[in-house]
């Protein structure tokens, strides 16, 4: 009887959180396909440990899924890295198309940014985590979260600056 009340609850979790955490996932990897293999196997790994987890298991997902894209990058920094090509928006609305070259810009901005700045401003600000809750997350103070921030909002702004502007002296 307990293994259907875990299932139950669990299935409950994911159907209710698999959306944001895959977002969480793209933002922290820069790739779907990647973001789907983690979000699999972080959901795996929540099963495994539901007993525990299941108090907050959003929580205990997030940690899992920070932990997990870590590892990815530290075996990608291995390998010879691939590029990133782009597809050009199919839309034929001049608007959404602005939509899509601004999303693909940031995506690849963020993909600029070291592991550690990422995994804050996605937490921040994609997730909508506060700094306490970040804190926890990633195994850091409250200060060190603020500070990443700072540094992270600066770098892509750097990144993020149109060359094309013309800047007054």
């Amino acid at each position: 009887m307990r293994s259907r009340e875990l299932d139950a609850a669990f299935e409950s979790f994911v159907q209710a959180s698999s959306a944001s955490l895959l977002r969480t996932a793209y933002l922290l990897t820069g790739d779907r396909g990647h973001a789907e293999d983690l979000l699999q196997t972080t959901f795996l790994r929540v099963a495994w440990r539901w007993a525990a987890a299941s108090a907050q298991p959003e929580a205990y997902a997030r940690r899992v899924l920070v932990n997990l894209s870590r590892d990815r990058w530290r075996n990608l920094s291995r390998r010879v890295r691939e590029r990133h090509q782009p597809e050009p928006p199919q839309s034929a609305c001049a608007d959404a198309a602005q939509r899509v070259a601004d999303r693909e810009s940031l995506a690849g901005a963020l993909r600029e940014l070291p592991p550690r700045l990422r995994e804050v401003v996605v937490l921040r600000y994609f997730a909508d985590l506060p700094v306490a809750e970040t804190a926890r997350t990633l195994g850091l103070s409250e200060g060190a979260v603020k500070s990443y921030t700072n540094r992270a909002l600066a770098r892509l702004r750097l990144l993020l600056e149109d060359p094309q502007e013309v800047r007054e002296p």
